[in-house]
Parts: C-alpha cells; structure tokens; sequence
C-alpha cells in the first residue's frame, strides 16, 4: 500500500499486483492504521485505488490466511469487517476509483464506500460459493441494500461477475469513465467534496449509515443465521475450496 496527498484529500493504493492486491492482513492493518491517522488530520475525502492500469482491483480475502474447518472465516472482529467498519464510520466521504475486476469480500469494501466511480474495465464478482465459505450477514445486508435481493441472489449463487455497464444500471456504480479520465474525473469530485462543510457531511454520513441500519435482526434470527453459518464452516466442502485454491485446481463439492 502507498499513500498520496492531494491538497485536504488522501489516496490509498493498493499497490500488490503479484497478489491481486489481495487483502491480507497486512494490508488491511495499514489501510485502517492510515484511516485513523488522516481521521485525526480532518481529511476531507479519501480515495482508494489500485495502480494505473489494474487487471485486478482486489481480488478480497488471502485464503491462504482463512483458518481450518470449527472456525469463523468472517467473524465479527476479523481485519476485513474492522476494515469496512473504519470506512463506514470515516467522517469523510471514502470513493472507490475502480479499474479492473473486484472479486468476493473486495466486493463489499467497494459496496459500502460512498462513490464508486469505475471504467468499463471494472467488474464485480461475490464468490464464497467457489470456496466454500458461508458470508456474514451483515455483509449480504450490505448487498442487499445496494442492488436489492434478485441481484444479490444471482450474484450469490453463480460466483460470476457482473459487467461495469450493467453495475451502473443497477446503481452499482455512480459513474461510469473512459480509463484515460478516470483519475482527473475522480480527484475532481474530490477537490468539490472539500469545498462543502466537513461537519455538515459528516453528519449527514452518520445519519446515511444508521438509517440504512435501521431494520434490527431479532435476536432469533440472528442465532439461526449463525448457526447456519457454521453448518458450512464446520463443512468438508469448507476445508475442499481452500486446498483446491491453494492447489489451483476446480473444487469438488460433496455438500457436506
């Protein structure tokens, strides 16, 4: 990861290519460590992008740090959701500069930034069907609330990507640029962004965020839900996509 200043507004870019900038650990460690740092320095907008030219966005989680069978992939506390809690909670507006494909828990990072602009190169795909993992629900929420419940269902259930034209028909996207505008186009929003009421903003993205959240889970939904969750993580198909990830071979799913 590398940072870069822009007057009152920082850029954060995911600069591990040979990974698919994946979001390992590390990573994700220096994301939120930056986020707290320019948090305190008032940052009026944040960008995150991958280098020039990316083939890849993010490709989501290291499953080469994924833990074995009996535990939670996606808990509660885990660096992936603490990352998407920093953005969801940065008093500033955080745009997602989108080149390349997005797959799996990059997918929801990109879902709960504030402005998502992207190039025809961009593509979105939510694939814990081809491994195996059972999603959080706070994160199909997050589908759920941005592309509604027939697109998340598709998304979900046949792992494929969805094209940037068709990510900004169904409000995906909210702009859709040719790769050789897509930085002046981004950094442009962000220099207006910071000519607005800081404070005014970031109340009003509070407020976005807890009326968004306002439909609660009753207490007995949520424990059915978990315990569903862990039906698959305690799974032989969960420990059979990891080893044919890191085999990189097709899994072979039994169901069980």
């Amino acid at each position: 990861m590398s940072l870069l200043h822009l007057n009152k507004n920082l850029v954060i870019i995911f600069n591990n290519p040979a990974k698919r900038n994946a979001l390992s650990k590390a990573l994700v460690t220096e994301v939120i460590t930056a986020l707290a740092r320019f948090r305190n320095q008032k940052a009026r907008a944040v960008i995150l992008r991958a280098l020039p030219g990316a083939q890849v966005w993010s490709a989501g989680a290291d499953i080469t740090e994924f833990p074995q069978p009996g535990e939670d992939p996606l808990p509660y506390y885990g660096h992936i959701e603490r990352l998407i809690r920093a953005i969801q909670h940065f008093p500033a507006p955080v745009i997602a500069m989108i080149e390349g494909s997005v797959w799996g828990g990059a997918c929801e990072l990109a879902l709960v930034c504030d402005i998502l602009i992207g190039t025809e190169t961009a593509s979105f795909a939510i694939t814990p069907a081809k491994i195996g993992v059972p999603y959080n629900p706070v994160g199909i929420l997050h589908f759920i609330n941005m592309v509604g419940m027939a697109l998340v269902k598709e998304m979900f259930f046949t792992a494929q990507p969805i094209t940037a034209r068709r990510a900004l028909a169904v409000g995906l996207l909210n702009h859709l640029v040719p790769a050789a505008e897509l930085e002046n186009f981004t950094y442009k929003m962000a220099q207006g962004i910071t000519r607005n009421s800081p404070l005014s903003i970031s109340v009003i993205k509070e407020q976005l965020r807890l009326l968004g959240n306002a439909m609660p889970l009753s207490p007995e939904t949520f424990e059915r839900i978990q315990g569903l969750r862990e039906k698959v993580y305690h799974s032989k198909d969960y420990l059979e996509g990891q080893q044919a990830f890191l085999q990189k071979r097709p899994p072979e799913f039994i169901g069980e």
